[in-house]
């Protein structure tokens, strides 16, 4: 047990070498010095084995492949039986970090009457639809308050609609959206099979960035439709709905590479979409990520 868990130690250690990370939040210890000690209690002799990759989607493995920090051909998947990690230092796709931001399950302060007492997803689209509580509906087309499966046990949350998104009042449309297709299918599930929302339900002019009292004023539908739903993992795409979930100023940065705890549910946090069509190095992280949200739903309890 404990080799297996040195072992993935290994490999997530290696991993944040190869993405440039010279130094862990795990002791103020260089990777370098962890990695040293680990391959100390290693035998030479038995070199860590990959196991196959579980089922993906071809396409996000050669997008992922044709960037300088290509992902691995394979990637091992979920143990069989979870073992016990080391303390401040089990890879993502094991089990929690210590220091993980754990948010409570509800916010009643921040509802109104009418958010609160909403009793569907269909209710919340129509409140949505009817938004005044900034002035964001002035200047936008279409409300995009989300849509999918109101029973799935994945939900993804973005930043605001874009452009396509005003137009069609739909969620992740056009090349972000094409690029999330996609990733959702390397985790072996399809649009229809998750729910997708962003924190704003309504486009910010020139798809600025979201301004703290918008995000607020739309906070309390992001959190009801949570509830409603109830899923059991969250992938939080970019920074500003990482940080509207978690309640926290931590950057994007500091946020990937743990399993919070937010509204009753797990939440990885990734890129979103858009920047890896800006920056396609990212699209290895992101790889991992998502990977780690599918083994949360496969050892979660349905």
């Amino acid at each position: 047990m404990r080799g297996e868990a040195e072992r993935l130690l290994r490999q997530y250690l290696e991993q944040r070498r190869e993405l440039g990370e010279r130094d862990l939040v795990l002791d103020d210890m260089p990777v370098d010095e962890v990695l040293r000690l680990v391959g100390a209690r290693e035998s030479a002799a038995s070199p860590p084995q990959r196991s196959p990759a579980p089922s993906a989607d071809a396409s996000l493995r050669q997008d992922a492949a044709r960037t300088p920090d290509a992902a691995p051909a394979s990637l091992p998947p979920a143990p069989a039986q979870r073992t016990a990690p080391p303390p401040d230092s089990a890879p993502l796709a094991d089990a929690p970090l210590s220091g993980s931001v754990v948010v409570p399950q509800t916010e009643r302060e921040l509802f109104g009457d009418a958010i609160s007492a909403a009793d569907s997803i269909a209710r919340i689209a129509d409140l949505v639809r009817e938004c005044r509580r900034c002035p964001l509906y002035a200047t936008a087309t279409n409300a995009v308050p989300g849509e999918g499966n109101p029973d799935a046990d994945l939900m993804c949350v973005g930043e605001a609609p874009g452009a396509n998104e005003d137009a069609t009042g739909h969620p992740f449309v056009g090349q972000a959206g094409q690029l999330l297709t996609k990733i959702l299918a390397a985790i072996n599930l399809t649009r229809d099979e998750v729910f997708i929302a962003n924190v704003l339900k309504h486009r910010p002019p020139g798809n600025r960035n979201p301004r703290p009292d918008e995000v607020e004023a739309c906070h309390p539908y992001l959190v009801r439709q949570i509830e409603l739903i109830r899923p059991r993992v969250i992938i939080a795409f970019g920074t500003f709905a990482a940080q509207t979930l978690l309640r926290s100023k931590l950057s994007i940065g500091k946020l990937r590479g743990a399993v919070h705890r937010a509204y009753g549910a797990s939440v990885i946090v990734t890129y979103h979409p858009a920047a890896l069509l800006r920056n396609p190095a990212w699209k290895r992280p992101t790889w991992e990520d998502v990977q780690a949200a599918r083994r949360l739903l496969d050892a979660t309890p349905q």
